[in-house]
């Protein structure tokens, strides 16, 4: 019983230095990087902490937002309409995600003109994204998948890569 609960203890301990290790990379990134909004609703306010006016309710989990500044705990961000205000750091996700602009656009079988088009999304559709190279990413709208050119996409930077 007496080792089982050091075991417990300890593990515990791992735990949280793991956490806290995981938050402080999290601190490293320098902006502007982009991110996504975690839950279903989320607060923009005018400045950075809760006793500033909220200017924004969003509705929308997985919505891209820029992040442009930081302040300890709260991240100015920008929306993909060009709104500036000021999120709890706990309200954003590292995951990629990424909204069509423009026009209706197709999801290709391969990031070229020549592949065959398997989806078409709407200006204001959400999607996650990953394998972006050559001016083409990998967008994921709930399993229907395919690439997108990034040109039709605020949420990736012209020429940006990612894995």
């Amino acid at each position: 019983m007496r080792f089982g609960s050091w075991f417990v203890f300890l593990a515990a301990a791992v735990s949280l230095v793991l956490l806290a290790t995981g938050h402080a990379s999290a601190q490293k990134r320098h902006p502007p990087y982009y991110a996504s909004i975690v839950p279903n609703q989320a607060l923009m306010r005018t400045g950075p902490g809760r006793n500033y006016p909220a200017v924004w309710l969003y509705r929308r989990a997985d919505l891209p937002i820029k992040v442009v500044e930081i302040y300890k705990d709260w991240r100015k961000v920008e929306d993909p309409d060009g709104t500036q205000g000021w999120m709890l750091r706990t309200l954003l996700s590292d995951r990629r995600t990424a909204v069509v602009t423009g026009d209706v656009t197709e999801l290709r079988e391969t990031p070229d003109f020549a592949g065959n088009v398997l989806w078409r999304a709407e200006p204001g559709v959400v999607g996650r994204i990953s394998k972006c190279a050559g001016g083409w990413c990998w967008f994921d709208v709930h399993g229907k998948a395919g690439y997108v050119q990034e040109t039709h996409l605020w949420g990736v930077d012209p020429g940006e890569q990612i894995d």
